[in-house]
């Protein structure tokens, strides 16, 4: 582990004056929960206690990280309360505290889930009293939700920015078209638009540059990716058509529920994954590093990225993590390798129609697209 690098580097989140580590430590792994509610996710035998969860922000605090990412749905609120302890006794106001509203955490009540004006004001106020705290940095929408008008979404969050509960608002888990008309819709009301999009993005994921980072260049949105390592397959501890138990990692764990969201099996005889391993091994041995390091590494250099939620499940694993945020860059050509090896399959509309010179014609340099 090259620890001579081990910190971040300082970004601002957007468009925004807010000012971020480019190293975004993610809660989602503090706190058990055995509710069945979203699969039992967060009963998972890798998941960390107050205490353990306690070293490992203590130990990103002092390695310079301000950021922390949760939700209210994470283990049911118990990553926020484990988060919001931490804070009251480390000085809350040193650090950037994002959390998130959509999901149920009692499916008793039909009222709480969603982005309706009701659920949205009793999460935030819920919320603030796990994290001991009177505001939030950043409130995000954890997905789309189709059963409520976008304006009363909107509305909502605009008057918990004015009433100074939250500070901005960003997306997470949208389509194009959906995070588009946020921006407009936000543009027509006259408030603010979203600062952040916190989106799933890493080697193995790079489907939403074809629409949704496209929105995020144009209208300024920084882009905060979560599972950069993809459940820990950009790594090198997992072997061709192994048989995972779901108590060794998260992959495991996720593959072993009926009808899971995680399918181990696309990947454990994929040759074009394994190649992967190999290209990024030999690019982490050429520049003293590891896989996960080089992977990260390469979404910090990707446009728009403002700031990359890492998670981690010891002090170990969040310094090798540390070790991708300063002092170092992949060079050209090694980006170049990694995004040829990964490029997604471009189809119309997105293909050769509007990369051709035909579209290229007459473009005007002074704007945005």
């Amino acid at each position: 582990m090259a620890s001579d690098n081990l910190g971040v580097e300082y970004t601002f989140l957007g468009n925004s004056g807010l000012k971020v580590s480019n190293l975004c430590l993610g809660c989602m792994q503090f706190g058990k929960s055995k509710s069945k509610i979203h699969g039992a996710i967060f009963n998972n035998p890798r998941q960390l206690l107050e205490e353990a969860s306690h070293e490992v922000m203590s130990k990103y605090a002092g390695l310079g990280g301000n950021f922390f990412d949760t939700a209210d749905v994470y283990s049911f609120g118990e990553s926020e309360r484990i988060l919001g302890k931490w804070l009251e006794a480390n000085g809350r106001d040193k650090y950037v505290v994002a959390s998130k509203v959509r999901f149920t955490t009692d499916q008793t009540d039909p009222n709480k889930e969603g982005l309706s004006r009701r659920h949205i004001m009793a999460s935030i106020d819920r919320s603030l009293d796990n994290l001991k705290t009177n505001y939030l940095d950043l409130y995000q929408t954890h997905m789309w939700d189709p059963a409520v008008p976008i304006i009363e979404t909107l509305r909502a969050l605009n008057d918990l920015v004015r009433i100074n509960k939250i500070r901005y608002f960003g997306c997470s888990n949208v389509k194009g078209w959906q995070l588009q008309k946020i921006v407009d819709t936000c543009k027509e009301i006259g408030m603010s638009p979203p600062i952040s999009l916190q989106q799933q993005y890493s080697l193995l994921s790079r489907y939403s540059e074809l629409e949704e980072f496209e929105v995020c260049a144009n209208e300024g949105i920084g882009i905060l990716p979560y599972s950069p390592l993809h459940n820990g397959l950009l790594t090198d501890k997992f072997k061709r058509g192994a048989q995972l138990a779901a108590t060794d990692t998260r992959v495991g764990w996720l593959a072993s529920f009926p009808n899971p969201f995680f399918q181990w099996d696309q990947y454990k005889d994929n040759d074009r994954y394994y190649h992967l391993i190999d290209v990024l091994s030999g690019i982490a041995k050429k520049n003293s590093r590891t896989i996960p390091q080089v992977s990260l590494r390469w979404l910090l250099q990707k446009q728009s990225v403002a700031s990359v939620i890492v998670g981690a499940t010891s002090v170990k694993q969040l310094e090798e993590n540390m070790c991708a945020g300063k002092g170092w860059k992949l060079g050209d050509d090694e980006m170049e390798q990694l995004d040829e090896m990964t490029n997604v399959v471009v189809e119309y509309p997105h293909g050769r129609l509007n990369q051709s010179s035909a579209n290229r014609i007459g473009s005007n340099p002074f704007l945005k697209h």
